[in-house]
């Protein structure tokens, strides 16, 4: 079924204009940012490494997979002012975005040790639905990149092939609804997570079941 809810797009020159090779492309990079994602996980949770810093350009890469031949501004924040349809959210302006990302990288390299996975999973998932720094591809890079700080604060790339971003995409309507608690409590100035921890929380354990029955269908 199509959603027509809470979808941002700028005015641009379409590179593919037939829907069906849309379609193909968008899968495709879907597919190849899923790869980069753990890729990123597997390299950040190396330790030999310098402990991991949430940073702008983690964004910005995950962003040019999920856009790659499909916009002219793949891995590039948005140039202009956007409107959200279906949300009573009006994003800052575009010459706020690159400022409010460093924020939204600062509160999770600050709260790292503090705040626990899906904490700052929410945060992140919330957050730059909020900024919406992109002309297009907003919550296809901020699922990405909420399931990448959440592999890499537990230390591991979590198990399970129906994963938190393909339950999401199944069903966006209670995402929606997380984002939208989120915004109202930040209209008063409170970070108010509730709802997208509790979503969030549902979704992995599903995503950690769903082992026991592909391990039990294997058995003889």
């Amino acid at each position: 079924m199509e959603d027509k809810t809470r979808h941002s797009r700028a005015f641009e020159a379409e590179i593919i204009t037939d829907p069906d090779a849309l379609a193909r492309r968008e899968a495709l990079n879907g597919l190849r940012q899923f790869d980069v994602v753990i890729k990123m996980v597997e390299t950040f949770i190396d330790p030999q490494r310098q402990p991991f810093k949430f940073r702008p350009s983690h964004l910005l890469h995950l962003h040019r997979e999920a856009l790659a031949g499909i916009s002219s501004y793949s891995g590039n924040w948005r140039p202009a002012n956007i409107e959200i349809q279906g949300s009573v959210h009006n994003p800052p302006g575009a010459f706020e975005v690159p400022e409010r990302i460093e924020e939204l990288c600062d509160y999770v390299n600050e709260k790292w040790r503090e705040k626990s996975p899906i904490h700052l999973a929410s945060y992140v998932m919330w957050k730059l639905n909020w900024i919406h720094p992109f002309t297009d591809g907003n919550g296809r890079t901020s699922r990405a990149a909420s399931y990448m700080i959440l592999c890499i604060k537990m230390g591991y790339v979590l198990p399970g092939k129906h994963t938190i971003p393909d339950q999401i995409a199944e069903n966006k309507t209670p995402y929606y609804k997380a984002l939208e608690a989120a915004d109202i409590a930040w209209q008063s100035g409170n970070i108010d997570l509730t709802a997208m921890k509790d979503l969030l929380s549902s979704m992995l354990a599903k995503q950690l079941v769903a082992i026991i029955g592909d391990s039990q269908s294997g058995e003889e």
